[in-house]
This record gives structure tokens, C-alpha cells and sequence, in this order.
């Protein structure tokens, strides 16, 4: 993963949990098929794509109630 991507996915979801548990999800859909939210002109990884999506508000969450 690229260090730069982290850092931006950081400044929407600064819990880093948080971030690992979207990113994570993000990636198994990804890799199951699903089609990205964002282009590249470059090939990026699963990873890569999911922090990417993050960072340009692509993908949202909900904090569920304990």
C-alpha cells in the first residue's frame, strides 16, 4: 500500500480500526468482482483502489449502535 494513500484516507476516517475495517471489507469486494469507484491510469492494487475510494469520498460508513 502507498503511503500517500494512507495518509489521505486518514484525513476522512482518522481512526485507523476504522480505516483497516473499511479498507479490508472494500478489498474482499473488490476482489470478488466488484467494479471500482474511481479511475487510474495506472494499474493499482485491490488496496490501493479501496484507500483511493476512501480519500475521494467514494465509499461511506455507518457506526452501528453497542
Amino acid at each position: 500500500m502507498r503511503d500517500d494513500y494512507i495518509k489521505e484516507a486518514l484525513k476522512v476516517i482518522n481512526d485507523p480500526n476504522m480505516l483497516i475495517n473499511v479498507v479490508s471489507r472494500r478489498v474482499k469486494q473488490l476482489r470478488r468482482g466488484n467494479r471500482p469507484l474511481v479511475e487510474s491510469l495506472e494499474k493499482l492494487s485491490a488496496e490501493d483502489t479501496a484507500l483511493r475510494e476512501v480519500s475521494e469520498g467514494k465509499i461511506s460508513f455507518e457506526l452501528g449502535e453497542v
